[in-house]
């Protein structure tokens, strides 16, 4: 067993019944090949929650500041999570998040760059959008339901692969595949929030 999958079932073993969490749409999910996972961020808990609903390994670009703290720091790195700064364009993270999906594997996004303080979707960044253009991903749109108080249902959903192939051929910009990956997380929330 990997240090990922024993990390995983530890988390679920308490998250599942804590925050009574639900997946749906995991049919979505592609089985294989690279995936670029861009999900709406409302909690420091999504990227543990998306990591143990998702079907398949994800590797998340976390902010550089976590690598720092004492034995979190190295936990996030032990199951495929890489540093990347916030604020400036950071040509390592790039770089390792490209080859996460050369090597076709899952990276995990939250194009808002930060945290939601409302848990309204914000406006994403170009960076999802660049990344979505750079390869030959999969685009899988994820949508986060819920507020994580105990017992209270936390819901993921995972949405269709978003066809990224008429961008890729017309050159779009980076923010403007953003912009439809944000889209699409929008009408994941707009269609199961009650």
């Amino acid at each position: 067993m990997s240090f990922y999958q024993f990390a995983k079932g530890v988390v679920a073993s308490v998250f599942f019944p804590l925050y009574r969490i639900e997946i749906h749409g995991k049919e979505h999910f592609p089985k294989d090949g690279a995936v670029l996972l861009c999900s709406n961020h409302i909690d420091n808990l999504d990227p543990p929650t998306v990591g143990i609903c998702a079907p398949r390994q994800v590797h998340f670009m976390a902010k550089e500041e976590l690598f720092r703290v004492p034995v979190l720091g190295g936990i996030v790195r032990k199951v495929g999570s890489f540093p990347v700064k916030r604020g400036m364009s950071d040509r390592e993270a790039i770089r390792k998040g490209l080859n996460v999906l050369k090597d076709d594997g899952v990276l995990g996004l939250f194009p808002e760059g930060t945290r939601s303080k409302d848990g309204k979707l914000g406006k994403g960044l170009a960076g999802a959008g660049f990344f979505a253009l750079k390869s030959d991903a999969s685009i899988v749109p994820c949508a986060i339901i819920g507020t994580y108080k105990p017992f209270q249902k936390v819901r993921v959903y995972f949405g269709p692969p978003i066809d990224f192939a008429p961008l890729r051929e017309k050159k779009t910009s980076a923010d403007e595949a953003t912009e439809l990956i944000m889209s699409k997380i929008a009408e994941l929330l707009e269609k199961h929030q009650s």
